[in-house]
């Protein structure tokens, strides 16, 4: 009897031990995925538009036929002048024959004002408004031995002889006729190219505006030798520390004007400086 009592009471300590622990489980929550919590807001998706751009640099007068492609730009950093693809999608095709009037690196957008048709004349397509390009002989000895590159900036200096009349040795006459011109071109060359130093050639191309023209050819009717001096870099384009100095330098000039004296005569010759 004692024994059947036992086993009851066992089986009843079992039953609630498992009803306890079955009311445990049921009464705790469900477990919760962990939250990251970044430090940093994730930065949006940039938007990419399809921008027109060279493959490769592209040196001033050089075809661009099979240097355009488009690249991926993005469209915050799109500007009004650069060719998109959603705009012009037949842009490549409509450039063909194209010309450089300006130098492009690799990967750089292609504006088209940077540009130039084919059958237009190139040297009046890179020539500012109201300038003129004047070409004049040159030889290695009176071009700085053949330092001076394309966009260098020279003075033009005048030799002349002029004979003795009462048998004295023969004077010689020297003036700088103009100052700061640009070269535009040495022969054939508009641009260096290909780490080239020095180019050596008979006719340099100068920018000049019209009065500057007139008196250039005058002094190349006069002079027995036009010299070429290569001004620095300092002192010959705007922007630069010297040039504001050489600016108040030509204004104090008298009244851009030259005297040279030729078999006794003064003649008077009118310069832009």
């Amino acid at each position: 009897m004692k024994l059947a009592r036992l086993a009851v009471v066992a089986v009843a300590l079992v039953a609630a031990l498992g009803a306890g622990i079955l009311a445990l489980n049921l009464s705790q929550p469900a477990p919760v995925e962990p939250v990251i919590i970044t430090a940093e807001p994730a930065e949006p998706p940039i938007k990419l538009v399809d921008v027109l751009a060279t493959t490769t640099d592209l040196s001033m007068g050089t075809p661009v036929e099979g240097a355009l492609s488009w690249q991926k730009w993005p469209e915050d950093g799109v500007g009004p002048t650069l060719i998109l693809k959603q705009n012009r999608p037949e842009a490549i095709e409509e450039l063909k024959g194209s010309i450089a009037r300006q130098s492009f690196f690799a990967g750089e957008p292609v504006r088209e004002a940077k540009l130039i048709q084919a059958d237009r004349g190139f040297m009046s397509a890179i020539l500012p408004a109201g300038k003129r390009a004047l070409a004049i002989q040159i030889a290695a000895e009176t071009s700085a031995g053949g330092f001076v590159l394309p966009n260098d900036h020279v003075d033009v200096i005048m030799t002349r002889r002029q004979p003795s009349t009462n048998g004295e040795a023969d004077r010689f006459v020297t003036e700088t006729v103009l100052r700061n011109l640009r070269v535009l071109a040495i022969d054939q060359t508009i641009e260096e190219q290909d780490g080239q130093k020095v180019v050596v050639g008979s006719t340099a191309t100068l920018e000049v505006d019209p009065d500057q023209a007139e008196a250039l050819t005058a002094a190349q009717q006069m002079a027995d030798r036009l010299v070429l001096s290569l001004r620095s870099l300092a002192d010959s384009v705007p922007g630069s520390p010297g040039y504001a100095a050489f600016l108040l330098a030509q204004e104090n000039a008298a009244n851009g004007r030259i005297k040279v004296i030729r078999y006794g005569q003064t003649t008077d010759i009118t310069t832009s400086k």
